[in-house]
């Protein structure tokens, strides 16, 4: 006897139904989230070969294993060309960022990640310098490096204004501005407390050749910045974010390198 159209559609119905209750459910909710991995060691570290290295991949394999509706992608970006890509939809989200860095004129959702670090200046190790030196930049030679916001310099990031203003050598190496000052080749670098805790932990013998500030350039509450209509919302990231937070895995991922971790402010 043949199925009648009725039964057919009922047979098909049930064959479908059935093939979506044993597809894995990552493979029916997974979504992409693209965010920009610019070179900011130590949480993005670009290599000359291989795959990005540094806090910010730790922190996407966490937020891919705590959950299997989104899938985090790293996608190349640099420190110029992140904004382009955020804004032209390359990326979805900026992250360890601060909605003062150039983007105020970008429309975007910011989500504080209760994350804090602190840029500081660093010196050569002598007997004649103590705190005192830091509080004047005047005549000293500056390592710094290229596109970043400092706010000794009210966070003009124009290399042309840089090298006017001040006695600057910009470079695309924190290592080498840091080398520089342990040679006497700069009389001060500036770097994060988290990469110059990275940078020590790399050359013992530099721990003792090199003195950290106790005075802050600037301090780095981090924020992810999210695009609008991008696939997940400021709220869910912020949700999945306090997760981490409560199972300890942003402190173990962020407190070996002096990152505060604490709550999200209530602004």
């Amino acid at each position: 006897m043949t199925p009648t159209p009725m039964a057919q559609a009922r047979s098909l119905l049930l064959m479908f139904t059935t093939l979506w209750m044993v597809i894995p459910a990552q493979a029916r909710e997974e979504i992409e989230v693209k965010i920009g991995a610019a070179h900011f060691p130590p949480y993005t570290v670009r290599p000359e070969k291989g795959a990005d290295t540094g806090l910010l991949p730790q922190l996407v394999d966490a937020l891919n294993a705590a959950q299997q509706h989104y899938r985090f992608v790293l996608v190349p970006t640099s420190i110029p060309r992140r904004f382009g890509d955020f804004k032209q939809g390359r990326t979805d989200m900026a992250i360890f960022e601060n909605p003062q860095w150039d983007w105020q004129e970008i429309p975007h959702v910011a989500v504080d990640m209760g994350l804090e670090d602190a840029e500081v200046y660093v010196t050569q190790h002598l007997p004649e310098r103590d705190e005192s030196y830091f509080s004047d930049l005047t005549g000293k030679r500056l390592a710094l490096y290229s596109g970043y916001h400092y706010a000794f310099a009210d966070f003009k990031s124009d290399p042309k204004y840089l090298v006017e203003h001040f006695t600057a050598t910009l470079t695309y190496s924190h290592d080498s501005n840091l080398l520089m000052v342990e040679r006497g080749r700069a009389d001060v670098a500036l770097v994060t407390r988290s990469y110059l805790s990275d940078f020590q932990a790399r050359n013992p013998q530099s721990a003792q050749a090199l003195r950290a500030s106790e005075r802050v350039d600037q301090v780095y509450h981090h924020y992810a910045l999210l695009r609008p209509g991008a696939p997940i919302s400021g709220e869910a990231f912020a949700g999945l974010l306090q997760q981490l937070r409560d199972q300890g895995e942003l402190l173990r991922i962020f407190q070996p390198y002096q990152i505060i971790v604490s709550q999200p402010r209530a602004d």
